[in-house]
């Protein structure tokens, strides 16, 4: 995280605290809605490409692999309700509209580096145990 974001606020210190502060209706977005939304590819992908400079729309829908001009649409407007994107019009012919990681989309993008390089340091973990699960699976279907 950012030196800037390092302090856990004290109602926060564990999984009861923050059940409390979601019941008590200090948490008016349920954080189970936040994760459904962050978590889709697009989303993820999106943030990450606009972590590290301002991105216009065509260079998203280039840099951004299968995705559709709608999809790319849907996910940008709910990134931006959601305050993960600042979207910029400058005043030119044709309008050029640029999209930039907002301070707390930039946080999200170091915790999406700690699971990236989590998930890079357990990848041959990860291929050892499904090998050894599907031997034992067609173990199991030849005694069937």
């Amino acid at each position: 995280m950012s030196q800037r974001n390092t302090a856990v606020p004290e109602q926060l210190k564990t999984l009861e605290d923050a059940d409390l502060l979601l019941e008590s209706g200090e948490c008016p977005v349920p954080p189970r809605e936040i994760l459904d939304r962050i978590a889709g590819k697009w989303a993820i992908l999106i943030v990450v490409a606009t972590a590290r400079q301002p991105r216009r729309f065509t260079e998203l829908e280039r840099l951004i692999e299968g995705i559709s001009r709608r999809m790319l649409t849907l996910t940008l407007r709910n990134l931006e309700r959601d305050g993960l994107l600042e979207r910029t019009v400058y005043p030119t012919v044709p309008p050029k509209v640029e999209y930039r990681a907002t301070e707390m989309a930039l946080e999200l993008y170091e915790a999406m580096l700690t699971i990236t390089n989590w998930s890079r340091k357990h990848s041959s973990c990860v291929a050892a145990s499904r090998r050894r699960y599907d031997e034992r699976r067609a173990a199991e279907a030849e005694h069937i």
